[in-house]
């Protein structure tokens, strides 16, 4: 059986991005609402590989945009995206980015770093769960998985993804385009997904923890191929997940439907 406490701490992360997420955009945001949004997750992952794959100095572009909108939006998530936010919570981002700063190489700095990326994501699956028609969403994280699948197990994406690791803007500034706890690592990409699955939950109202707790299961049992590969595409246990509360939730709507109706007697 494979297991690894390093990896078991940033798969914790990825499930915790499930549960984190409320629903609702504020009104000046829902004009702005469109499918085109569902498309976010899929090209996510398939425009940057092919951007670093044919230009690998745009990995340098990628880890300074990480730099200068994860901060931010790990404080919006703090502040207003995730279940109990409160505005003042939105200044524990400042402190996080000091911490990742100063000391990037050690477990707080790492910590920190994941804390700065699953706040950040937090905030996307919230936006995006109340921008794009759900549907389409739901068929956008799928289409990522599958992408992300077919790159990792083509080994198409380890190289690419090995350059956008090693960018860093300078000066000793912060990486924060991925995360890392010991000797595990995981993209962005694998936070994304996950809190755009959490997102999704909740403009729905379905119950998240559950699902988060059938992310970090579904992970540990994707996690034995790590005995025959040495890379995983993370998106697809959040994908699964998915997939497998949509199929619960027909199930159990269909035998909503075939219940009969009880009448009062006359």
């Amino acid at each position: 059986m494979w297991f690894e406490t390093d990896n078991l701490v940033l798969t914790a992360a990825q499930a915790a991005g499930v549960v984190l997420p409320a629903a609702g955009v504020p009104v000046a945001l829902r004009r702005f609402r469109g499918g085109a949004w569902a498309l976010v997750a899929p090209l996510s992952i398939a425009v940057v590989i092919a951007a670093i794959d044919l230009l690998p100095s745009s990995a340098d572009v990628l880890t300074w945009v990480a730099l200068l909108l994860i901060p931010p939006g790990c404080a919006l998530g703090l502040g207003w995206a995730l279940r109990g936010a409160r505005p003042w919570l939105g200044v524990a981002a400042a402190a996080a980015l000091a911490v990742a700063w100063v000391w990037p190489s050690t477990r707080a700095g790492q910590v920190a770093t994941i804390v700065l990326i699953a706040g950040s994501c937090v905030t996307l699956g919230r936006l995006l769960a109340g921008a794009a028609p759900l549907l389409l969403l739901k068929l956008g994280i799928v289409a990522m998985a599958v992408t992300d699948a077919i790159l990792v197990f083509g080994n198409e994406l380890q190289a690419p993804n090995a350059v956008l690791v090693a960018a860093a803007p300078g000066a000793g500034l912060p990486q924060l385009q991925s995360a890392a706890f010991g000797f595990a690592g995981m993209g962005y990409g694998d936070f994304f997904a996950a809190a755009v699955v959490g997102g999704i939950l909740a403009a729905e109202g379905r119950r998240q923890l559950p699902a988060a707790v059938a992310v970090l299961l579904v992970s540990l049992a994707w996690d034995q191929l790590f005995l025959v590969v040495d890379v995983l595409p993370a998106t697809v246990p959040p994908a699964i997940v998915l997939v497998g509360a949509e199929v619960v939730a027909r199930l159990r709507a269909g035998r909503r439907a075939l219940r009969p109706s009880a009448h009062p007697s006359g």
